[in-house]
């Protein structure tokens, strides 16, 4: 079944794009928490002109996108956390501290939901990666250190 998304969706693809997907999951999921359309002629031709009419603004946010991208290129954000000796955190470093800290040290704003750390839980003190979306088309990956207060 076609559907045309309405927001982001995980896994699936972004806002205004039109995807393929199992009848049931269109159905039961995306179409009743509002996450989508069905992919009518009507849907897609009121699609095709919103997405003329957005382009020109998509391309300004791209390009502040890219500025971002290239200001976060070579910062490695330090994140302070309360740590025993061994070297184990007392709790674990996610996405919000590092949007605080990245808000904090460089006065970037960057969305918490677009910070994906490449591993689950961070439980430990040394030097991370994580990678930023700031646009479906531009990731950037980050360098974060985590250090004992």
């Amino acid at each position: 079944m076609e559907v045309i998304l309405k927001q982001d969706v995980a896994n699936l693809g972004y806002a205004n794009e039109k995807v393929h997907v199992k009848a049931g999951y269109a159905r039961n999921f995306l179409i009743p928490k509002g996450l989508a359309i069905t992919a009518t002629a009507t849907n897609i031709k009121v699609l095709a002109e919103t997405m003329k009419q957005r382009s020109h603004k998509e391309e300004k946010i791209f390009k502040s996108a890219e500025e971002l991208a290239k200001a976060l290129n070579n910062v490695t954000v330090k994140i302070g956390a309360k740590a025993a000796e061994s070297g184990k955190i007392f709790g674990s470093v996610n996405a919000i501290q590092i949007a605080q800290a990245l808000k904090e040290q460089y006065n970037f704003d960057v969305d918490r939901k677009s910070i994906h750390v490449d591993q689950e839980h961070i439980k430990e003190l040394g030097t991370y990666k994580a990678k930023v979306s700031l646009h479906k088309d531009l990731h950037v990956e980050i360098k974060f250190e985590v250090f004992a207060e």
